[in-house]
């Protein structure tokens, strides 16, 4: 499964550019995840993007067995105003995410919440992300039949109140009360958007 990192690594670059950071994160009895730093040129937004969660297609634990080529693939993307906090401590909590389906049994998929159980990056209002949909940074890579594509999932950062409340009022409803009080997701040190 090496080629398909090589393509998802390829597509990261066209698309981002050359990475300016790379750091690899091992958990026991799982493949080895990456995380890539890319800075745009006279960009304030660093990104962050795994490379080795899509090695593996995604099994649901329900599932009698688990297909070796069929199923859903998807890397992670972060996407941070640069300067504000130490960001770059980021690396092993996305790893950690990353790694979810093989430890966890996890299907990722737009409009879930994951949760580190500690803050994203020192100082962190954030613990947990939303799971947005791809297709806007970072387009789908096709891969050979029978495989599915691998999706580029981005992540906003959410509080507490905020993973709390998309609980109880879905994904859909905290994204409309985020974009209806203009939050700027990319803040590493924004508030909780007022939720009353």
């Amino acid at each position: 499964m090496n080629d398909v990192l090589a393509l998802v690594e390829a597509r990261l670059h066209s698309a981002l550019g050359e990475p300016d950071a790379r750091a690899a994160v091992t958990f026991l009895g799982t493949e080895r995840i990456e995380v890539l730093r890319f800075r745009g040129d006279g960009e304030d937004v660093v990104r962050y993007v795994t490379l080795g969660m899509s090695a593996q297609p995604m099994t649901d634990p329900t599932a009698a067995f688990a297909d070796p080529v069929a199923g859903p693939r998807a890397e992670l993307i972060l996407s941070v105003r640069a300067g504000l906090a130490d960001t770059d401590k980021v690396l092993r909590p996305l790893a950690v995410l990353a790694a979810s389906p093989q430890v966890e049994g996890v299907v990722v998929t737009p409009g879930a919440s994951l949760d580190v159980g500690e803050p994203l990056w020192p100082g962190a209002p954030f613990s947990s992300v939303l799971v947005a949909e791809p297709g806007g940074l970072v387009e789908d890579l096709e891969l050979d039949e029978p495989m599915d594509p691998v999706r580029f999932l981005p992540l906003l950062p959410m509080t507490s109140n905020e993973a709390a409340w998309k609980r109880v009022h879905g994904a859909a409803e905290l994204q409309e009360r985020w974009l209806a009080r203009g939050t700027d997701l990319r803040d590493p040190l924004r508030r909780s958007v007022a939720l009353d």
